[in-house]
């Protein structure tokens, strides 16, 4: 419950989503270990909390939680039973599991899976871990489903990537803001007074959604494209504030380049065309970009919606375009950003936790990035590995020829998370060994040989880095119960076994000290922040290079962090979803979040309270479908990709397509959204494509068994290259289907009318 009481309190942060929302934590009296209270004076939330941080403290709980080390009762049998263990025993098994690989078949045998909510502190030692006490090119984290793709099309235009360059609140002030595939108002409840306040002070939002959500409703705008679509509707917008003259060309010529080759390929996606692909009408097209071009400032905030795709890059490199044609970024109030799904999944990223990052932002491949980490790790530079495999790419080879043989995992739960899920979990039971780090007993936990029960938020203290690039400090608040461990400590106590003594702290802020080291002068400098800054000022952005120096809120002002101080425009063109629906498969299946749970559910699944709000998976389906399937609001429906099978209460609603499907992703069992997900990879991100696959839907209990089949059923090739398009009267296959769908789905819903929701 949240109060405003008094009394000895500890001011930490919460522990779900990159908002980080300020929160004072107080040992309670009753059935919860801590009693969570507001926080005011935190600028991010000032005091408001979801339900998710209101009962964070109900995963405390010693019947919630783990607390002591499990071990595979008998070693060769995976479905033998967990009995608990002591830390010797536990430690001593994953040691040995992790050098018996190593030496059948290499040091690259071993990988490393992380988590977007561990701390920097945690993060960062991960990597070190890896890097120097297994000597493993293998880490990658779940982050690398988050928002990578964002991240690649921020590096590729402005030199740097942090998830928003500038502070939340800048989003109030601004007169017009396109989200693109964000439902704030279920995925960080908090954030959506920020919209609300924009719209207060007389400015636009223009939502895009497959979907109208709960935030849609709170839109001017809301443009409702075919999944998969976005990159083509960036085009066809940005055409047309070029057409429109509303092109910023002193903007452009002096502090951009690039724009000839992006302008040509956004005059191949004119507004018929572009209504065809994306079932979006021309005069709701016109509309839209007549509001953000004539507004004197303006943001593009995207989300999971364009950025998990298999073009999610060039997807996001669009939508920035469009910035930098409108001169709206790099000044006050204007610009592009990212909101950033998990806790940290900003930090998590930042300092050595992704296969080819090292501390501070570097790259791997860089030898003086990796001179200057080797010096302060204390190791010969020649002897770091290089990059390994993306997340996807790791999991997919875990217990194959050549592939990961034994893995630690420590704070993610792939066998919900990952796409073709099912696929992933066989691989994970594949595995030599495996051993999970993490606060509850997880699906993927329940495949481990050890697990090992780690501390939670309230019982440490770390840094993470919010959505906006403020590092903030959580502070301890209670003890742990007697047999669980730090992270650090279980990092601390796995290295001295595998011969590594040193270089492996236990106390957070001694990390933090060597991690400020390590990412001095990197994109991404933190060296002169430390715990007392954060304290004393609610957090510090970075980078911030110096002590005295006072951290950088705004981003590029001056100029952008790329060689010569000019953002770059991406000359990118459309391409089709990687699947694309046809007789067998004839719908699009979209996933995403509920606001009732978080991410796999692992924590937020064992809440009562939550479980009330959100109790579990349904397949949300337009009434024109549901008539033609002949079934109503909670008949159980079966939803078939060529990859899996899953099983969810129908969920009827006119604020879908009639040609899409949504599922929420945060359940395993038989409504696991992700059995059905397509893993095909963006090109430059690894991005898995969560967002759009093709599935076909029929009643549960008339629809012939086909689990076998179509778990085995062979993928469709995936594109990894753009089509260029050059004969603009001439349609592609895929854009007639598209065009056909567009015109069917607006037939079903009704006439689109410009400035309302469709």
């Amino acid at each position: 419950m949240t109060t405003s009481g008094s009394g000895t309190a500890t001011d930490t942060h919460c522990p779900y989503c990159a908002l980080q929302c300020g929160m004072r934590l107080r040992p309670g009296a009753g059935a919860e270990p801590v009693e969570v209270l507001e926080r005011p004076a935190f600028p991010v939330n000032q005091g408001a909390l979801c339900g998710k941080g209101r009962t964070a403290a109900a995963v405390l709980r010693p019947g919630v939680r783990l607390t002591e080390p499990l071990v595979r009762e008998d070693r060769d049998d995976r479905d033998a039973p967990l009995r608990p263990a002591s830390w010797d025993e536990a430690f001593d098994r994953v040691a040995a599991g992790l050098t018996a690989a190593q030496r059948r078949y290499g040091n690259d045998a071993v990988g490393v899976f992380g988590g977007g909510g561990l701390t920097n502190e945690k993060a960062y030692l991960l990597g070190k871990f890896a890097r120097v006490a297994l000597r493993t090119p293998h880490i990658d984290y779940n982050g690398r489903f988050c928002m990578s793709s964002a991240a690649a099309a921020h590096r590729r235009a402005f030199g740097i990537d942090r998830g928003l360059p500038f502070p939340l609140e800048d989003v109030a002030g601004t007169d017009c803001v396109i989200l693109v595939g964000a439902n704030p108002a279920e995925t960080m409840p908090p954030a959506l007074r920020y919209f609300r306040e924009l719209r207060e002070n007389g400015g636009r939002l223009i939502v895009v959604d497959p979907r109208r959500t709960r935030t849609a409703e709170q839109a001017d705008l809301h443009l409702q494209p075919l999944p998969g679509t976005d990159l083509a509707l960036a085009l066809g917008l940005l055409h047309l504030l070029i057409a429109d003259g509303r092109a910023d060309e002193d903007f452009i010529a002096r502090r951009t380049t690039g724009f000839a080759q992006a302008r040509a390929a956004a005059m191949a996606h004119w507004p018929q065309r572009v209504e065809r692909l994306t079932g979006v009408p021309v005069a709701q097209l016109a509309a839209a970009a007549a509001m953000f071009g004539e507004a004197p400032r303006g943001m593009v905030l995207t989300a999971r919606g364009p950025e998990q795709q298999s073009k999610g890059t060039d997807t996001v490199s669009a939508w920035i375009n469009l910035c930098l044609a409108a001169g709206k970024a790099g000044r006050p109030g204007s610009g592009y950003g990212c909101l950033t799904g998990q806790g940290n999944g900003q930090g998590g990223r930042e300092h050595g936790q992704k296969a080819d990052q090292l501390p501070g932002y570097r790259s791997i491949t860089d030898p003086a990035a990796r001179r200057h980490v080797a010096a302060v790790w204390g190791v010969d530079p020649d002897g770091l590995p290089g990059p390994g495999r993306s997340a996807y790419e790791l999991l997919d080879s875990l217990g194959t020829d050549g592939g990961v043989r034994a893995l630690l995992l420590m704070g993610s739960n792939p066998a919900v998370s990952a796409p073709r899920a099912a696929h992933v979990t066989e691989r994970i039971r594949a595995l030599d060994f495996l051993a999970v780090g993490d606060i509850v007993l997880s699906e993927t936990a329940r495949l481990a040989d050890v697990v090992l029960p780690v501390t939670q938020w309230a019982e440490e203290t770390g840094t993470t880095t919010n959505l906006e690039g403020r590092v903030i400090l959580r502070g301890k608040a209670v003890d742990a119960p007697e047999h669980v461990r730090s992270d650090l400590a279980v990092l601390h106590g796995l290295a001295a076994r595998l011969g590594v003594p040193e270089g492996f702290p236990e106390d957070p802020e001694e990390v933090f000290e060597e991690l400020r080291r390590a990412s001095a002068g990197g994109r991404a400098d933190y060296a002169g922040i430390s715990y007392g800054r954060i304290r004393a000022e609610d957090g510090v952005f970075w980078p911030c290079p110096a002590p005295d120096h006072p951290g950088t809120p705004r981003l590029f002002l001056d100029r952008f962090a790329t060689p010569d101080g000019r953002a770059r425009f991406a000359a990118v063109t459309h391409r089709p979803a990687a699947e694309e629906p046809d007789d067998d498969y004839p719908l699009y299946l979209t996933t995403g979040r509920v606001v009732g749970q978080y991410q796999s559910g692992a924590q937020t699944r064992r809440v009562d309270e939550l479980n009330r709000s959100a109790p579990g998976p349904f397949v949300e389906v337009h009434p024109v479908l549901a008539r033609r399937l002949g079934v109503a609001e909670g008949e159980l429906l079966a939803v078939t990709s060529r990859r899996g099978r899953a099983v969810a209460p129908a969920r009827v609603t006119d604020t879908i397509r009639p040609d899409t499907v949504f599922m929420p992703f945060h359940w395993g069992g038989d409504g696991r959204a992700n059995s059905l997900t397509n893993p095909a990879l963006d090109p430059v991100s690894r991005m898995p494509e969560f967002k759009v696959c093709a599935v076909r839907v029929g009643p549960a209990a008339g629809e012939r068994e086909e689990r076998g089949a179509a778990t085995e059923a062979a993928e469709p090739t995936q594109r990894t290259e753009p089509t260029q398009i050059t004969e603009p009267a001439t349609r592609s296959a895929p854009e007639e289907r598209a065009g056909r769908r567009a015109v069917a789905g607006r037939m079903a819903s009704g006439p689109a009318v410009p400035g309302r929701a469709s």
